[in-house]
């Protein structure tokens, strides 16, 4: 609480503060464990589609969320 007084914050901007920045995680986050369990059609989409949620994570995230069934494959994903 000391902290909030030092930076002047009230309920609001803490509640601000945590939607800018735990939203974007967890959809960043639900996009890669899904990225790594899927199958795809090709290999190869499942690294460019992680490297793009990676790099870019929200607007890769949306992307991915997006064009995510016309790449993955029908088939259950072998261990």
């Amino acid at each position: 609480m000391i902290l909030l007084k030092f930076l002047n914050m009230g309920s609001a901007e803490i509640i601000l503060i945590l939607i800018i920045a735990v939203i974007p995680f967890i959809l960043t986050l639900y996009t890669v464990i899904d990225i790594m369990r899927s199958n795809f059609k090709e290999n190869t989409n499942q690294i460019l589609f992680l490297l793009l949620v990676l790099l870019v994570p929200v607007f890769g995230s949306i992307i991915y969320l997006f064009l995510r069934e016309k790449f993955k494959s029908t088939l259950p994903k072998l261990s």
